[in-house]
């Protein structure tokens, strides 16, 4: 099994820097020319807030449910959550692919919006892994590693989901 563990770590790692170098360059590398505007991406934001907001519900509630010791339903309900996160990072990666650069924040907070913003960057990146180990730890019912790195995944997963609708609506 520890052979096969550091086969699947090895993925992990490796499919997280990939997802992580992807999105930073989507933001802030080249596009082809004739590319932004080519498909209208206005409602994208909505999407990603909406589905970082399901996110957030759909985790709490995988919470209660393991407190509960409802462990089907909870494994249901996280694999949900990670859907849902799946599906914001595709919809993320459209939205820039199409969009040229980061909106800039046009508020009176500017400060606490670069706080909330470096913060949930650095932690967006951190939680890919974080969540991929997690997810596989569960998936493996390997319950000891799984409830001890899920300690730390979903505080930061929590906190990664809520600012992202902050974000969203500091901006928009």
């Amino acid at each position: 099994m520890k052979n096969q563990d550091q086969f699947w770590l090895k993925i992990i790692y490796i499919v997280s820097v990939i997802i992580s170098a992807a999105v930073a360059f989507l933001i802030l590398g080249p596009r082809p020319e004739g590319l932004e505007g080519s498909l209208d991406v206005s409602m994208l934001p909505i999407v990603n807030a909406t589905l970082n907001g399901i996110t957030t519900i759909l985790l709490l509630y995988g919470y209660i449910l393991i407190r509960q010791k409802k462990r089907q339903k909870h494994k249901t309900i996280m694999l949900s959550a990670f859907g849902t996160s799946g599906a914001f990072l595709i919809s993320y990666i459209i939205y820039h692919w199409f969009k040229a650069g980061p909106k800039q924040y046009l508020g009176d907070f500017k400060e606490i919006y670069l706080f909330i913003l470096l913060t949930h960057i650095v932690l967006a990146a951190i939680i890919i892994p974080l969540a991929l180990i997690t997810l596989y730890r569960g998936w493996t019912d390997s319950l000891p590693q799984h409830r001890k790195i899920a300690k730390i995944t979903l505080p930061l997963w929590l906190y990664v989901s809520v600012t992202g609708v902050i974000i969203y609506y500091m901006l928009y």
